[in-house]
């Protein structure tokens, strides 16, 4: 139906959209306290950038993705996330040939055919960083220590970090083949993917959500017991950093990220008030997608965040946002001739930097006096052909109810005075558009 949105996406209304400008404005700060930089990607990409980056055998791309061919017959899927499309312009843009490394961050929808739910969405919306061109375990801290100030930032409570090692090219074959050997004795429980997966890359079980799965990967081997050298010295390095940081962790050795693109340093931020989908971001190390993707070998570490989620957490927590200022000053039109003159004078406030407005469906002085009022307009300018005439407007404040005349050439200076301080932050109150 034309007058019905589709499944699995929402309309973000006035009244709550003002929530999703707060948190934006909360990660473009912490971005730039950080030092990442924005970047922003085609909201479609050829298919074969995620079949080849996040996996083939990863649910998003056997089951979730949106793909269709364009009139060129070409194959094209809506991004069903970040990472890959900043890679492909990592290297189409040639930033590695830069001062390394590259910390960029993005904003913006995704799309993923999944059965929706709380917190959930086929569009929603990302958050994400990475930084490319470091091994250093440093940097896998500091991304875990940022994604944790943001919802630090944002008053979240009981969130809790869980981190785990997926190993490297070298280790992780051993790791592969012992859990091969571990589903093998249980494969008339697994549903048909991970029967499929089971030769192909058996971490992708770990990761189902189907119950027979999950219950077949209780006692399965944990990636930890097959860690070479490097990825054992790595992993503690990481753990340290984390502890001089002063950010508290959990080591979760059956934490596996569901695309193939990460290795190393895997990690996860869980809250407790989301429902069953409990993690509201993550991420981890993918030194390998850069060059898979075609390009030199660069490492890169990264996190993710759904806003829909994030939001979610603070609605249940009880967190409110502080509200932006409305209007300044609403002009009153008191009969015809100031109402042609109203125009002129709301367009001259605007242009001083107040935000100003008018009446604009013929109502009456005491209909306009009322609609000022559910507009929660603290400054009301009242104009009619008397104080036209004299060159001036009578401003009333609406919360005290004292008006009083002022000359038209100190309109903006007098409503610039008052609105001084005047301005306080109020909580947004209902729920956002997401939950």
């Amino acid at each position: 139906m034309l007058t019905t949105r589709p499944r699995g996406t929402s309309d973000i209304l006035p009244g709550e959209v003002e929530k999703w400008q707060y948190l934006e404005q909360v990660i473009r700060n912490l971005c730039r306290e950080y030092g990442y930089r924005e970047i922003r990607t085609p909201i479609f990409e050829h298919t074969e950038l995620f079949e080849r980056s996040v996996g083939e055998a990863t649910d998003i791309v056997e089951k979730e993705m949106y793909t269709f061919k364009d009139r060129g017959n070409r194959s094209i899927s809506l991004r069903p996330e970040g990472t890959a499309a900043v890679v492909r312009a990592y290297l189409e843009n040639r930033l590695y040939a830069g001062p390394q490394p590259v910390k960029l961050y993005y904003l913006g929808p995704m799309f993923r055919y999944d059965r929706p739910q709380a917190g959930r969405y086929r569009q929603f919306h990302q958050f994400g960083v990475e930084a490319l061109g470091s091994h250093d375990p440093a940097l896998d801290a500091e991304v875990m220590a940022m994604a944790m100030d943001l919802y630090s930032r944002l008053g979240l409570k009981e969130i809790e970090l869980h981190v785990n090692s997926l190993g490297c090219p070298q280790c992780r074959p051993v790791f592969r083949e012992r859990l091969r050997e571990f589903f093998r004795e249980r494969d008339g429980v697994l549903c048909r993917h991970c029967r499929d997966r089971l030769e192909r890359n058996p971490l992708r079980i770990l990761d189902c959500k189907e119950e027979g799965c999950r219950g077949a990967a209780q006692g399965a081997p944990t990636v930890l017991g097959s860690l070479c050298s490097p990825c054992e010295d790595h992993f503690r390095a990481v753990l340290g950093y984390l502890e001089q940081l002063g950010v508290p962790y959990t080591v979760n050795p059956c934490l596996v990220r569901g695309l193939d693109y990460y290795n190393r340093t895997a990690f996860e931020v869980v809250a407790r008030d989301v429902g069953a989908q409990s993690s509201i971001g993550g991420g981890g190390r993918y030194d390998g997608l850069v060059e898979a993707c075609g390009g030199p070998d660069v490492p890169g570490i990264g996190f993710a965040s759904g806003l829909e989620r994030v939001l979610l957490a603070m609605e249940r927590q009880g967190i409110s946002v502080p509200s932006p200022p409305g209007l300044d000053v609403f002009l009153v039109a008191a009969d015809e001739a100031a109402r042609e003159q109203s125009l002129v004078l709301v367009q001259q406030l605007r242009k001083s930097g107040l935000a100003a407005d008018r009446d604009y469906m013929g109502r009456s002085l005491k209909a306009q006096m009322k609609f000022a009022g559910k507009l929660g307009v603290g400054l009301v300018a009242i104009c009619g052909a008397g104080e036209l005439a004299r060159g001036a407007v009578i401003l009333r404040d609406m919360r005290t109810g004292i008006q009083e005349e002022v000359p038209l050439s100190k309109l903006v200076e007098e409503v610039k005075l008052r609105c001084t301080g005047r301005k306080e932050s109020a909580p947004v109150n209902g729920n956002h558009a997401g939950a």
